[in-house]
């Protein structure tokens, strides 16, 4: 009977999302920028930087690369915590418009100087298909989405289940337990092959007139996914948070 009335409301909530008129697209002259593991860091730690708008060239600089240094590693701008302290990231793009963001680093007992593999698992895709989401809902007159730690945390345990159809329950229960208080619209896609793979998952999406919905919704204010491929099949998720809806386990 819980899982009835949850469905009854998601629904709801969906389709009132449906009808609430589009939100304007992000102003040409604003950029967001956002960490995937938020605004505080601890010595040693890494965190992928979300940038947008999304498909444009952008350079990064840090005010005290002893704290803080950025680097790009294939195509995507991370954030390594290096010492203690505050620093301010710069994104600038070619006309000049420039966006920040401040990260704040805690001492901890990790090293200064991870390997690239500490990023999370399959981050470079990951950040890859929020980047063509993103766009996509940018073609289709709504809002690009910030990322949302608990989100990307519960399509990543998600897609780790290799899930071939949807679990409600599981997936309402993962969320909760991530720490995203409200209910959400989500999208799964399993394919074979590991090649391209975040162009692939689109692609699926694009095509199915439900999946595309639920991606370009105006209802939705934040975004995250999961990816898994595991014996050359890849797994994806994607949650979006729709703030003025109930998800029953959280």
């Amino acid at each position: 009977m819980k899982q009835k009335r949850m469905s009854i409301v998601l629904a709801a909530a969906f389709l009132l999302g449906l009808a609430v008129p589009a939100q304007a697209a992000d102003p040409p002259d604003t950029i967001r920028v956002s960490s995937y593991k938020g605004s505080t860091l601890e010595v040693g730690e890494r965190s992928g930087l979300i940038i947008g708008p999304s498909g444009t060239d952008y350079t990064v600089t840090s005010s005290d690369p002893d704290t803080v240094l950025v680097e790009q590693i294939t195509g995507f701008w991370v954030a390594v915590a290096k010492g203690s302290g505050t620093a301010e990231i710069t994104v600038v793009n070619r006309a000049g418009t420039s966006g920040t963001l401040t990260l704040t680093v805690s001492s901890a007992n990790a090293p200064a100087s991870p390997d690239i593999t500490n990023q999370p698992d399959n981050m470079e895709i990951r950040q890859e298909l929020i980047r063509l989401i993103n766009q996509t809902r940018k073609a289709n007159g709504v809002s690009e989405l910030p990322v949302n730690e608990a989100l990307m945390n519960a399509a990543q345990v998600c897609s780790d289940r290799r899930y071939t159809w949807h679990h409600s329950q599981e997936e309402c229960q993962a969320a909760a337990d991530a720490g995203y208080p409200y209910g959400f619209g989500d999208n799964l896609t399993v394919f074979t092959g590991t090649e391209d793979a975040a162009q692939h998952a689109l692609d699926n999406w694009i095509n199915s007139p439900g999946h595309f919905q639920t991606m370009i919704d105006p209802a939705c204010d934040c975004i995250g996914v999961g990816v898994t491929q595991h014996d050359g099949i890849t797994y994806c998720f994607m949650f979006v948070g729709i703030p003025n809806s109930v998800n029953f386990y959280a």
